[in-house]
């Protein structure tokens, strides 16, 4: 079994029961074969955008190809699928030629944010790469808490300050230690909330600059984590955060627990911002880089279904 043939085997049996539901018995595709594929794109949460575009592209291949089975139509929707989830930044997940690499994790609480740190954290350590964490979420005492407890598995440093303290002040001391420790990889924990835009771009934007006091470039890489079973909520998520800063890639969560994963293929469509990491479970393993041709692979995995 692949990485991902769990995670999306709930959105899996959801496209393809309805379609081939639509299709039994018949020797064309009609129009409410189409309307039964868009219904379990939409329901997938690809979004109605993405899902108008995939079924404008299969009418016409329809009708040029002439259509003769399900396997030949499940085959036109993972090209056309694949062709929106694979373009992009195909940009390694740490630049490690970097030191350190800096990467400041956003995301409204509830999502998994400060899971995914713990767990890249881990991954991390497990490549041999020394990580500091920044606690700067400094609104919310269970997340350094929580932090501390994924640090101390992962046995990476961390730096907190008490609660209500300036979150640029914890980045700041954050990247020192890094520096002086002479560290591979700082991953930045913010607030999780999603309050007036102008705050939180202040509020961002302050920590980003102080960070470039101690690092001039950071930071390389803004995490946006999502949670994949919010479905459209996610996609708010992903536009409100990107008025506010300049997020550079995204990690999904819970993919694993929900029927709505195409809301991947639809964030990658609209947003144009490549997804880095997806999360298939509550392991510490759970955490994976993404692979955008085996999430597809998966994702139109018939034989898994038989």
């Amino acid at each position: 079994m692949g990485i991902f043939d769990g995670g999306v085997r709930k959105t899996r049996e959801n496209i393809f029961q309805k379609i081939s539901r639509a299709v039994a018995g018949k020797s064309r595709v009609d129009d409410d074969t189409m309307d039964s594929i868009e219904e379990a794109l939409v329901e997938s949460d690809m979004g109605v955008d993405t899902t108008l575009k995939i079924v404008d592209a299969l009418e016409e291949r329809v009708a040029r190809d002439k259509y003769m089975s399900f396997e030949e139509l499940v085959g036109m929707l993972r090209e056309e699928i694949g062709a929106l989830v694979c373009k992009g930044d195909d940009s390694p997940a740490f630049d490690f030629s970097r030191k350190p690499y800096v990467m400041m994790v956003v995301g409204v609480n509830g999502v998994g944010k400060t899971t995914t740190i713990g767990k890249l954290a881990s991954m991390l350590s497990r490549q041999g790469k020394k990580v500091v964490i920044g606690a700067a979420d400094t609104f919310r005492a269970a997340a350094v808490e929580q932090l501390e407890i994924w640090a101390g598995r992962a046995r990476a440093d961390i730096v907190k300050q008490g609660m209500g303290a300036d979150p640029a002040s914890v980045a700041f001391d954050t990247l020192s230690s890094a520096v002086a420790k002479g560290a591979d990889v700082v991953l930045i924990d913010t607030a999780g909330r999603l309050h007036n835009r102008v705050d939180l771009m202040n509020e961002l934007s302050k920590i980003r600059n102080v960070m470039r006091k101690v690092v001039p470039d950071a930071p390389h890489d803004v995490l946006l984590v999502l949670d994949a079973s919010t479905g459209q909520n996610a996609f708010q998520q992903a536009k409100e955060f990107s008025r506010a800063t300049d997020i550079t890639s995204l990690a999904v969560t819970k993919l694993d627990g929900t029927a709505k994963g195409g809301v991947v293929v639809g964030i990658a469509d609209r947003f144009n911002i490549p997804v880095k990491f997806i999360g298939t479970g509550e392991g510490v393993d759970d955490l994976k880089v993404f692979d955008r041709e085996e999430f597809v692979r998966a994702l139109f995995d018939i034989e898994d279904l038989k």
